[in-house]
C-alpha cells in the first residue's frame, strides 16, 4: 500500500503510536487526532483517504463524528472499540461505519481491512475489470462505484453497495444471510467467517438502509428487495 493517507482518531497514545508505527512500516502517512471534534474537522478538510475511528473519544464521540462524516462526505471509515456490545456494532454499522474492529485488535487485520475499503472505494482492485449490472431500472457500476434506481444515485455505504452488488449478482435467486455475508467478504478479498444471523444482525441493519435508499429513489423502489421469512433475501423474479 502506497502513499495512503490515514486519519487516526484516537485518545489512547500508547495504542495510536503502536498502530500508526506498524501502518507507516507499510507505506502509509498517518495523522493521529486525540480529540473528537478536532479529528471531525481534519477529516472534512479532505486529505486523507480513510479515517481509523475510536468509538470513546472526549469532546465529541466517535458515532457522532461518523454521523457527521456521513452528512458531508464519503471517506471510508473504520469504526475502533473496546466496547465489544452487538448494540455498538449495530449503530456504528447503521450511521454508516465501512468497518468495525474491536479492539484489542492486530495491526495486521486491521491493515487488511484498510485495503479491502479502500479498493472498494477506488472502484476496482489489481487485476479487477470494470463491471456493471442491471435489474430493472437498477443499475450497479463498480467501475465507478454508483448504484442507482430510475436515474437517482443511490446514497450508500461502501459495505451496502457490495451487499447490493451480491445480491444484484444473483438476481432470481433466494440467499441466506449468512451467503450474504461471506459472499461479500469474498468480494472484498477477505476470507469466510462465521456467522450466526440470531446474533449478528448486521446484513439485516444493512439492508434495512439499503431499501430506505432505494425508497427514496423512487416509488417502486421499496419493492426491489426482497425478504424471504425464514430463508434471506433477493432481488427480481425469486421463487
Amino acid at each position: 500500500m502506497i502513499d495512503v493517507r490515514v486519519l487516526l482518531i484516537e485518545d489512547d497514545a500508547k495504542l495510536a503510536e503502536h498502530t500508526a508505527e506498524y501502518l507507516r512500516g507499510h507505506g502509509a502517512a498517518v495523522e493521529i487526532v486525540a480529540d473528537g471534534a478536532l479529528g471531525l474537522s481534519r477529516a472534512l478538510a479532505g486529505e486523507h483517504d480513510v479515517v481509523l475511528l475510536d468509538l470513546m473519544l472526549p469532546g465529541l464521540d466517535g458515532l457522532s463524528v461518523c454521523q457527521q462524516l456521513r452528512r458531508h462526505g464519503g471517506v471510508p471509515v473504520i469504526m475502533l472499540t473496546a466496547r465489544g456490545e452487538e448494540v455498538d456494532r449495530i449503530v456504528g454499522l447503521e450511521i454508516g461505519a465501512d468497518d468495525y474492529m474491536p479492539k484489542p485488535f492486530s495491526p495486521r487485520e486491521l491493515l487488511a481491512r484498510m485495503r479491502a475499503v479502500l479498493r472498494r472505494g477506488q472502484g476496482a482492485g489489481a487485476g479487477a475489470n470494470p463491471r456493471e449490472l442491471r435489474v430493472g431500472v437498477l443499475s450497479i457500476d463498480r467501475e465507478r462505484h454508483v448504484a442507482s434506481f430510475a436515474g437517482a444515485t443511490l446514497e450508500l455505504t461502501a459495505f451496502q453497495f457490495d451487499l447490493l452488488w451480491v445480491l444484484a449478482s444473483a438476481a432470481g435467486k433466494v440467499l441466506t444471510r449468512e451467503q450474504i455475508y461471506n459472499d461479500v467478504r469474498r468480494l472484498r478479498g477477505e476470507p469466510p467467517a462465521s456467522f450466526d444471523p440470531a446474533v449478528d444482525r448486521s446484513v439485516d441493519v444493512h439492508m434495512s438502509k439499503i431499501r430506505a435508499a432505494l425508497t427514496s429513489a423512487g416509488p417502486d423502489g421499496s419493492s426491489v428487495v426482497k425478504t424471504i421469512r425464514g430463508v434471506g433475501y433477493g432481488i427480481g423474479d425469486t421463487p
